[in-house]
């Protein structure tokens, strides 16, 4: 019996080894001190970045896990916590009420896009648009990317503009793109 249990104990402990071996091999982006790992999704990565627990938490306030777990792809703009900081005092806290659900709901869908649009593609759309790229968001609005000395940004259609900080963060439904300030509909 007891051998059955050694048994039983070296391969668990053999299956966490093995699993753990296949998340170190992955090819990782660091975003806020935590490493992405592409086998996992949107949402299990974001969760780990203490970089955006205020996008996190507005996922949750607008019903959006689900939908950012699932297949996708998506192509997530992913405003850091400093982001949503830069914005008027109060306003994430009015945001994350259950009475304004659908207007946070709006933001933050406009911040991803059908698709997984990594910086080469972006960069393949911007050449289409001879030099910007113009995207449809999931909330049905308009983002433009564009190249301005060297680096990605995007510009919303109130003319607010974000750099694309840390690019190409690969998930299993997609992929992420930090950005230095939130966007925001007309």
């Amino acid at each position: 019996m007891k051998s059955i249990k050694s048994i039983g104990l070296l391969l668990a402990a053999a299956f966490v080894f093995n699993a753990s071996y296949a998340q170190m091999a992955e090819k990782t982006v660091e975003v806020g001190g935590a490493a992405m790992y592409p086998s996992k999704n949107i949402v299990e990565n974001a969760i780990n970045s203490k970089d955006h627990t205020t996008l996190v938490a507005a996922v949750k306030a607008a019903g959006l896990v689900e939908t950012l777990m699932s297949a996708g792809p998506f192509t997530v703009f992913a405003p850091t916590n400093a982001a949503f900081s830069m914005l008027p005092a109060g306003t994430v806290e009015t945001l994350v009420k259950p009475e304004n659900k659908a207007k946070l709901t709006n933001i933050l869908t406009y911040h991803v896009v059908a698709g997984k649009l990594d910086a080469g593609v972006l960069k393949e759309k911007m050449k289409e648009g001879k030099g910007t790229a113009e995207l449809t968001t999931v909330a049905g609005g308009k983002l433009w990317v564009m190249k301005k000395d060297g680096k990605l940004f995007l510009k919303d259609e109130n003319g607010g503009m974000a750099e694309i900080t840390i690019k190409d963060v690969y998930q299993s439904n997609g992929v992420i793109h930090v950005i230095d300030h939130v966007v925001l509909p007309k």
